[in-house]
C-alpha cells in the first residue's frame, strides 16, 4: 500500500480529474434511482481536498511536474497525452474544485424535486471534469479534447430544461458559436504543429523550448497561430462580436450559470492565452487589447437597461473578461490570472444570490398564481427586509465586482488599469484611449451593479401583494454564500489591502513587463475610482430608491442597451437568414438544375433504351426468328417426307410425277 507521503502531484492530479468522471459514469448508469447528487458532491469534496494537499501545496512556487506518455504515431511523429503541473494549472485546477464544490451543495437545495435532476448531477460531474482536464493538459492536441468536451457539457446544460424552446434554442447558440471558435483553436494547433513540429507546452515554451530557436524567422505564420488561439478564446470567453451566446445561456439552472461564468467555461479563454502567452507577437497583442477593451465597454453599456436579473450579471462577466483580455493584451497576464480568480468568488456569489432571489420570486408566484417574471427587477423591490442574509452577501460580491475597498475585486481590477495605463504610457498616441475606456467601464460598473442592488433589496416592493411569503435561503444555500463572501474580500488574498503586488496569487507567476512602472498610478487610480463609484452609487440611489429618475424610459439609447445593440437581430438577419436562405437556393438548385439535368438524361436513357429493345425485338430478334422459323419450316417439310410410311412415298412421288406431267404439257 502506498504511503499518504509517496503520492506525487501528477498521480493525485490525475486522480483529482477523473474522480468527476467515475461519479458521472455511476450516475448515468443509476439514472433516475440517484437523485440526491451525493455521489457528484463526494466527488468533487474529494478532488478539492486531493488537489489542495497533494497538487496546489506540492507544486505552488515549487519545481513543475510533468509525465508524458505516448498517445498514437502518424508517420515520424509521435503524439502524446500528459499532465503539466506548474503555478498556472495548479491553480486553475484548483479554483475549478474550490468553486464547483459550493455550487454542488447550493444545487442539493436548489434543484431540489426537479423532475430531471439525475441528468442534473451527471452533467454537471462530466462538466467538472471536461475542465478539470483542461486545467492540466501538457500539450494542446489534449488541451483541445477536453476543450470541446467542455462546450459538449455545457450544451447539455444550459438546455437542461429541453422542453422549453428558449433553453433549447440557447444551448444550439452557444454550441454553434463555439464551434466558430474551435475551429480558430485548430488552426492554431496546426500553425503550431507545421512551424515547430510539436504541440507540448513543455517542448515549445520550456527555458529550452522550440519556440525560442525558430520564432523570429515564421512571424507570419506566429500571427495566424496567435490569431488562432485569441479566435478560440474569444468565443469561449465571450468577447466581441462572439459574446452573444452568453446572455442567452442563462435558460440554464442558475447554479449552472454561476458555475459558467464564475470560473469554469469562461476563464477557459483566458486560461488558453496565459498558456500560449509566448506565441504571441505585438500585433496580436494589439488585437487582442483592443478586442478585449470592446467588450469591456459594450458589455457594461448592455447592463445598464438590462430587467433581466441573470443578464445582468451576464453582461458583467463578459465585461470582465474584456478587463482579463486588455490584460493579456498589455502583456500583464498575470494581473488577469489574478483578476480571474477574485472574480470566480465574487461572482459565483452574485449568481448564487440571484439564484435565491428568483427562488422565492418563483415561489411568490406558483403560491399566488400570477403571472410575472420571477426574474424582472422591475418586479422586486425592498427585500432586503425577508432576505437580509442574502442582501448582506450579495452586497459583499457588488462592492468586490465594482473594485470597493477591502475587497479582493478592489486588488485585481487596480491590477489591470494600473498595468494598462504604465503600458500606455510606454507606448504612446493612442494607445492611452484604452485605459481611458477600461477606466469608464469600471465606473459604469459601479452604476449597474449598484442598480441592481438598489432596484432588488431596497424601495418598496413592486407587486401588488405582500412579500411576506419570502424568506432568506435555507442553510443549505446560504453556507456555500457564505463561503463565497469571506473569499471575496482581501485578506484571503492578501494581507495588505491596498497593493496587489502582495496577493500570493500575483506573487506566484512571473511575468517580465515590457513598461516601467509609475508609482503614482498606484496612489491616483484607487483613490479616483473609488470615489468614482461612490458618486455612481449617489446617482443610483437617487434614481431608483428615491424616485427622481430624470430619463426617458423609451428613449432610443435605452432601447439600443437592451436589445444589446441589436446584434442579435443582425446576425438573424445576416448570417440565420442569409444560411436559410443559401440553403433554399442551393435545395432549388439541387432539385431543379442537378435534378432536372440527371432527370431529363434519365428519361433520354429510357427513351434510347426502348428504341434499342425495339430494334432487338423486332429487327435483330425478327429476323433471327425469321430465318430460323423458315429452316424449321422446311425442315418439318422434308421430316414429313422422310416419314418411313411407303404409301406416302408413293404419294409423294406420284404428286411429282403429276407435276412434272403438267409441266411439260403447259411447256
Amino acid at each position: 500500500m502506498v504511503a499518504v507521503e509517496q503520492i506525487s502531484p501528477v498521480f493525485a492530479a490525475i486522480v483529482v480529474v477523473a474522480l468527476p468522471f467515475i461519479a458521472f459514469l455511476i450516475q448515468a448508469l443509476l439514472g433516475k434511482r440517484s437523485t440526491s447528487g451525493n455521489i457528484s458532491l463526494i466527488a468533487i469534496c474529494l478532488s478539492a481536498v486531493i488537489n489542495m494537499v497533494f497538487v496546489f501545496a506540492e507544486v505552488w512556487q515549487s519545481i513543475p511536474r510533468s509525465a508524458t506518455q505516448p498517445w498514437f504515431t502518424i508517420g515520424i511523429n509521435t503524439f502524446t497525452v500528459g499532465v503539466l503541473l506548474n503555478n498556472l494549472t495548479v491553480l486553475i485546477q484548483l479554483l475549478v474544485c474550490v468553486i464547483a464544490l459550493p455550487v454542488h451543495i447550493y444545487s442539493r437545495a436548489y434543484m431540489k424535486g426537479d423532475p430531471g435532476i439525475h441528468r442534473y448531477w451527471m452533467y454537471l460531474s462530466l462538466f467538472c471534469f471536461a475542465m478539470l482536464g483542461l486545467c492540466i493538459s501538457k500539450n494542446l492536441f489534449m488541451m483541445y479534447i477536453f476543450w470541446e468536451l467542455v462546450g459538449f457539457a455545457s450544451y447539455l446544460l444550459i438546455g437542461f430544461w429541453f422542453t422549453k424552446e428558449s433553453a433549447v434554442q440557447a444551448n444550439k447558440k452557444a454550441f454553434i458559436v463555439n464551434r466558430i471558435g474551435d475551429l480558430g483553436f485548430l488552426i492554431g494547433i496546426a500553425t503550431v504543429f507545421s512551424v515547430y513540429g510539436s504541440l507540448d507546452l513543455v517542448e515549445l515554451f520550456g527555458k529550452e523550448g522550440r519556440f525560442y530557436s525558430v520564432a523570429s524567422e515564421n512571424s507570419g505564420l506566429l500571427t495566424l497561430a496567435g490569431l488562432g488561439f485569441f479566435i478560440g478564446a474569444m468565443a469561449k470567453s465571450a468577447q466581441f462580436p462572439l459574446h452573444v451566446w452568453l446572455p442567452d445561456a442563462m435558460e440554464g439552472p442558475t447554479a449552472v450559470s454561476s458555475l459558467i461564468h464564475a470560473a469554469t467555461m469562461v476563464a477557459a479563454g483566458v486560461f488558453l492565452l496565459s498558456s500560449v502567452f509566448p506565441l504571441f507577437n505585438e500585433t496580436v497583442l494589439m488585437i487582442i487589447a483592443i478586442i478585449g477593451v470592446t467588450t469591456a465597454a459594450s458589455a457594461a453599456y448592455f447592463a445598464l437597461a438590462q430587467t433581466d436579473i441573470k443578464k445582468i450579471l451576464a453582461f458583467s462577466t463578459i465585461s470582465q473578461l474584456g478587463f482579463m483580455m486588455v490584460a493579456i493584451g498589455v502583456g500583464a497576464w498575470d494581473a488577469a490570472m489574478f483578476h480571474l480568480v477574485t472574480h470566480a468568488f465574487f461572482k459565483c456569489l452574485l449568481f448564487l444570490g440571484a439564484g435565491a432571489v428568483i427562488h422565492e420570486m418563483a415561489h411568490l408566484k406558483h403560491d399566488h398564481h400570477l403571472d410575472f417574471d420571477p426574474q424582472n427587477i422591475n418586479n422586486m423591490g425592498g427585500l432586503r427586509k425577508q432576505m437580509p442574509k442574502t442582501f448582506v452577501l450579495m452586497a459583499i460580491a457588488s462592492l468586490a465586482l465594482a473594485g470597493f475597498p477591502l475587497t479582493s475585486g478592489f486588488l485585481s481590477k487596480d491590477a489591470i488599469l494600473i498595468s494598462s495605463y504604465e503600458w500606455a504610457i510606454s507606448k504612446g498616441g493612442a494607445s492611452i484611449l484604452i485605459p481611458m475606456l477600461l477606466t469608464i467601464v469600471s465606473v459604469l460598473t459601479a452604476f449597474y451593479i449598484g442598480r441592481l442592488i438598489f432596484k432588488v433589496f431596497f424601495g418598496d416592493f413592486k407587486l401588488s401583494l405582500s412579500p411576506s411569503n419570502i424568506q432568506d435561503a435555507n442553510k443549505t444555500m446560504l453556507l456555500p454564500m457564505a463561503f463565497l463572501g469571506i473569499c471575496s474580500l482581501f485578506f484571503v488574498f492578501s494581507f495588505n489591502p491596498i497593493s496587489y503586488h502582495d496577493a500570493n496569487v500575483f506573487q506566484g507567476f512571473y511575468v517580465d513587463y515590457s513598461f516601467e512602472e509609475v508609482h503614482s498610478l498606484h496612489l491616483l487610480i484607487p483613490i479616483g475610482l473609488t470615489l468614482a463609484s461612490c458618486f455612481m452609487w449617489i446617482i443610483a440611489w437617487r434614481w431608483y430608491v428615491k424616485g427622481s429618475y430624470p430619463l426617458n424610459a423609451a428613449s432610443k439609447g435605452i432601447a439600443f442597451s437592451l436589445n444589446q445593440a441589436y446584434l442579435n437581430q443582425f446576425y438573424t438577419r445576416t448570417f440565420v437568414a442569409g444560411t436559410v436562405n443559401l440553403s433554399k437556393g442551393l435545395y432549388w438548385f439541387d432539385r431543379n438544375i442537378i435534378d432536372g439535368i440527371g432527370n431529363q438524361l434519365g428519361t433520354l436513357a429510357k427513351g434510347i433504351s426502348r428504341v434499342a429493345a425495339w430494334i432487338d425485338k423486332y429487327i435483330v430478334d425478327g429476323l433471327i426468328n425469321t430465318l430460323g422459323g423458315t429452316t424449321y419450316y422446311f425442315g418439318h417439310l422434308l421430316r414429313w417426307v422422310q416419314n418411313g410410311r411407303l404409301q406416302n412415298y408413293l404419294g409423294f412421288a406420284f404428286t411429282v410425277l403429276l407435276i412434272g406431267i403438267i409441266y411439260l404439257i403447259l411447256t
